[in-house]
């Protein structure tokens, strides 16, 4: 099968289209012939290595973890999917791989795609669709009322978790530049900022929640706009002791986890507030969740740019910019 492969560690460049052999199915498993994937930032940082002390995947590796397709064939103990099937995911970390013709993926990582959207459309969704979900209603317990603070309104993640935190009836702050304004208004955005003629931490305060995903100084300035017992939920770092817990890492790992995020944890308590690391996980179950919302108009899927899978490395390098609004998918064409 064709696949895009990343054949070392580096920050530009790096992968190339080649011929791989297709994917084994495991008893569990389901394959699936992918119609089309999406680039994440999150995959910019694997390939750059960003993430081999908690991910040590072994070049060549193939890259990508959003798949919208049809299932092709099952394992034996597989009781939710048949052939034929159009479903979509995340694949579980260590099994990633949706820059490719097919995948075999777990099937608990899986869901039903959503009938009402293309598969473009649905390849967008899994991972920020996941990420927003694990943050605002596993995590943050987000209630009718509350107020939630959301960076990067038009970014992949933004556009799905604002509109995901006005169905959970919460009041809606986000930052984005000028221009994409009625974008996030248009999604459900209460109090739009522009992050370059305005400071958020001037204009936001008594927040309950505030999911973070910019840089460390961004984080330090969003504790000051929690209120007490107030909680930030930071997707982008550092990761903390209660995440290496939570992946079973060494004592070493455990140790550096508590050193990386040691000042943002001392200051959280100083201001009176709480902070959390998220690194999503593969949820089938939530997914089939997320695919109610969608087909009952809840959500609705932001797509930038669709490329095709020819040119992955641009789409790649076009989601680095970090102009993107929404979602940049890939069409994996037969």
């Amino acid at each position: 099968m064709k696949a895009v492969v990343v054949d070392k560690y580096q920050k530009k460049g790096a992968v190339r289209l080649a011929t791989m052999p297709e994917p084994g199915v495991r008893d569990d498993d389901v394959l699936v012939r992918i119609h089309a994937t999406a680039v994440n930032v999150l995959d910019s940082k694997i390939r750059g290595g960003e993430f081999k002390l908690i991910l040590p995947y072994r070049p060549p590796f193939i890259l990508g973890h959003d798949v919208a397709g049809t299932v092709v064939r099952v394992g034996r103990n597989v009781r939710r999917f048949k052939a034929g099937d159009e479903v979509y995911a995340r694949p579980r970390d260590h099994r990633i791989g949706t820059f490719a013709e097919f995948i075999a993926m777990n099937e608990a990582d899986v869901a039903p795609k959503p009938a009402n959207i293309s598969m473009e459309e649905a390849a967008s969704i899994p991972l920020v669709g996941l990420t927003a979900w694990q943050a605002l209603v596993e995590v943050g317990k987000l209630k009718p009322g509350q107020k939630v603070f959301i960076q990067a309104g038009s970014g992949g993640v933004g556009t799905f978790a604002i509109q995901l935190a006005k169905h959970l009836g919460a009041v809606v702050a986000t930052t984005t530049s000028a221009k994409n304004v009625e974008l996030v208004k248009s999604l459900g955005a209460d109090l739009v900022i522009d992050y370059k003629t305005q400071d958020f931490e001037k204009v936001l305060s008594g927040y309950d929640l505030v999911l973070h995903s910019q840089d460390a100084k961004t984080l330090e300035k969003s504790l000051r706009v929690l209120k007490p017992g107030g909680l930030l939920i930071s997707i982008s770092g550092p990761p903390d002791p209660e995440f290496a817990r939570e992946q079973g890492m060494n004592l070493f790992l455990k140790l550096v986890m508590r050193l990386l995020s040691r000042s943002v944890r001392k200051k959280a308590r100083k201001f009176g507030v709480r902070f959390s690391f998220l690194f999503m996980r593969a949820q089938g179950q939530q997914l089939s969740e997320i695919t109610s919302l969608i087909e009952t108009g809840v959500i609705r899927p932001v797509v930038d740019k669709v490329f095709p899978f020819e040119k992955t490395g641009d789409a790649l390098a076009y989601v680095e910019t970090g102009r993107a609004k929404g979602k940049v998918v890939i069409a994996v064409t037969h």
